[in-house]
């Protein structure tokens, strides 16, 4: 696996590809051994540095520079140990930049509207953050909840879509 990192307007965010390109953990740090816990053992492969951002940090840069959809086309693989969490992190990906869900309404979208527990489990095992965005989903009452990189990051993300909304 290859790990890049790149500054942006939320701070530095860090991804890991595999070698065919899928990213299989990214997050809001410098730190890539922050990051190496959350992909799955069947998933882990040696770590290096990449040289390039290529193709994953293409879609970053663009998404921040205000293509919101950039990131929608990036690959990634996570494992989980159901079908519920596979299907909701597929699902997460539908919830439009600048269109964030409570956690609710995330769990209707997903075919389960009494499964609120479970969709906020698909947001805190989420390890591919921007990509699947769990930052588009809101606690319950619509306040911004616990986001592994900081709420401030969750709050820099939202504004970023929020703005661009209004263009």
């Amino acid at each position: 696996m290859l790990s890049t990192t790149l500054e942006t307007p939320a701070g530095p965010f860090t991804y890991v590809v595999s070698d065919a390109g899928a990213v299989r953990a990214s997050g809001f740090t410098a730190d890539v051994e922050k990051l190496l816990p959350l992909v799955h053992e069947k998933l882990r492969e040696e770590t290096r540095p990449g040289a390039d951002p290529g193709a994953v940090g293409e879609a970053v840069r663009a998404y921040f520079a205000g293509d919101l959809t950039a990131i929608d086309a990036v690959t990634v693989e996570q494992h989980t140990s159901g079908p519920f969490m596979a299907h909701a992190w597929q699902v997460m990906r539908d919830i439009k930049p600048g269109e964030p869900l409570t956690y609710r309404g995330y769990a209707e979208l997903a075919g389960r509207p009494a499964a609120i527990r479970a969709a906020a489990a698909a947001c805190a095992r989420n390890a591919v953050a921007l990509f699947v965005p769990c930052h588009r989903v809101l606690g319950t009452d619509g306040t911004l909840r616990g986001y592994r990189w900081g709420v401030d990051v969750k709050a820099a993300l939202l504004a970023l879509e929020a703005r661009d909304q209004q263009r």
